[in-house]
């Protein structure tokens, strides 16, 4: 029996053969935590479908016990249906007329009532998914600042944001994704801000999405969405954090909520998106734009210290004789580029054992590497300690920057450079970081050009990103995401 011929069978009015349906299509009865409560109310057979651990317990008793006292009540009425629609005592309460519609809402954490005789259901919210409470991200913290983060619930996610948004022009539209899934998926934004081509491209893209199932959540969809290839530069971003995605939806961004996730997708944005940190709009302007400034640093590090250093250690001419220390004082029998190779990918095989070692033995882990590995390498001549000291600067350079994925891209960029560097020096340098700048140049993300505003050049977004303004004078909002309306707040002469 297809999906599409499912939608189109109506619901009967028999119980009976809704439960055989039940039975046939859901596995009532052999899965353990699918169930079914019947009731026998003024002589007539009303039985709701639940699915344990996705529901209010709570809830359910008490509508039990509302539906039972109709029999102490109440007479005979023709119309149960709509009695027992009164004496449901919840706010979400709707009618639902197919199978499908049935199903798909049961296995979604709502209970379904059928009554006999009537060719209508109806659903009752009473979700309670698993999950933990918001606390702060591990990925964002700050020293000052909200420490509430969104979790692996959409309903509490989209309820962190409309607490920081509320305005009756905030949107929320739900959609489903996946045939066997049914994933929720919803896009925030506000209606009057947002650019509707926008939202209309990420509404049909998301519905034109086919697939079993998206268990990698917001990963999966963004993959349908932008399709990006072999490109290793994130193309959208992602925040754990309610107040950052508050923030870019009052710019006039579209965020992508997906059920169990604990991330969002906002988009579209640039580089320059991926290098900000909510820790910069928690201090004066003064110090916001020194924190920047900072990052950017740390960015320009992580990708272009080893390659310059790596350029000078091979063509020791290019060097004044006031910086002619730099570079190794003792010969070995590794080349220079094997040895920055090799503790480079020493340092992400530390980072990947991180993630994947117990909080408790973390530090020991740290000690470990830190203190033998590194000290026992130089002592044997495996690497001269200047190696070490620049792939370590530039390994601090990637964990300061904000955006993880950013980092990742960052260093596969470092390690291109570093070949074009290895094999045809100032040339190699020259080119390689020609080519990169290319690259980001000419991507795209959702028809935004990844490089704004440095190309094409908007003086008003340059200095927005090179300083951080005050937030009485940020008035416009970026025109990167063409807002219908270009005001943050009301220009000064309307404020008079």
């Amino acid at each position: 029996m297809s999906r599409t011929t499912d939608k189109k069978w109506p619901i009967p009015e028999s119980l009976h053969e809704i439960e055989n349906y039940m039975k046939q299509r859901v596995g009532l009865g052999v899965s353990f935590d699918l169930g079914v409560r019947k009731l026998k109310i003024l002589k007539k057979d009303v039985h709701f479908y639940f699915v344990n651990g996705l529901i209010d317990t709570s809830f359910v008793i008490e509508i039990t016990e509302q539906l039972v006292e109709i029999n102490n009540h109440e007479k005979l009425s023709s119309d149960l249906l709509k009695l027992v629609e009164n004496r449901i005592i919840h706010q979400a309460v709707e009618h639902i007329k197919t199978l499908d519609e049935l199903v798909d809402l049961v296995l979604s954490g709502l209970i379904v009532v059928v009554v006999e005789g009537a060719a209508v259901a109806l659903s009752v919210d009473v979700r309670s998914y698993p999950g933990r409470t918001p606390q702060e991200p591990d990925t964002e913290k700050v020293v000052r600042g909200s420490r509430d983060g969104f979790v692996e619930n959409i309903i509490l996610n989209t309820a962190l944001t409309r607490r920081r948004i509320r305005d009756e022009r905030l949107r929320f539209e739900m959609l489903k994704v996946g045939e066997r899934s049914k994933t929720d998926v919803a896009l925030g934004y506000l209606e009057d801000v947002a650019d509707p081509d926008l939202v209309n491209i990420l509404r049909k893209e998301i519905n034109a999405i086919e697939v079993d199932g998206i268990p990698m959540a917001d990963k999966t969809i963004e993959e349908f969405i932008l399709k990006q290839g072999f490109n290793p530069y994130p193309l959208v971003r992602y925040t754990e954090r309610a107040d950052i995605a508050a923030t870019h939806i009052l710019e006039g961004h579209v965020v992508i909520y997906v059920d169990t996730s604990p991330s969002v997708i906002i988009s579209p944005t640039t580089y320059f998106h991926h290098v900000q940190h909510a820790e910069e709009f928690r201090e004066s302007p003064v110090m916001g734009t020194f924190l920047r400034w900072m990052r950017f640093l740390g960015v320009l590090t992580s990708i272009f210290l080893l390659p310059f250093w790596l350029l000078l250690v091979l063509e020791p001419s290019l060097l004044p004789k006031a910086l002619s220390f730099i570079g190794p004082n003792e010969k070995t029998n590794i080349p220079i580029v094997v040895q920055i190779f090799l503790a480079d990918f020493g340092i992400e095989f530390l980072r990947i054992a991180a993630i994947h070692t117990p909080t408790p033995l973390s530090t020991a882990m740290g000690l470990i590497a830190a203190v033998l590995i590194g000290q026992i390498a130089v002592d044997v001549g495996l690497f001269v300690p200047e190696v070490i000291l620049y792939v370590a600067i530039s390994g601090i350079g990637t964990f300061t920057t904000p955006s993880y994925e950013l980092s990742v891209a960052n260093k596969i960029g470092r390690l291109i450079l570093l070949l074009f560097v290895a094999f045809f020096k100032t040339p190699g340098f020259v080119i390689g970081t020609t080519l990169l700048f290319i690259h980001l140049v000419t991507t795209k993300t959702l028809n935004t050009p990844y490089f704004w505003p440095f190309l094409p050049f908007e003086p008003k977004g340059f200095l927005q990103i090179i300083f951080r303004r005050a937030v009485p004078g940020a008035i416009f909002r970026p025109s990167i995401v063409h807002p219908r309306n270009r005001f943050r707040q009301p220009p000064k002469a309307e404020n008079k």
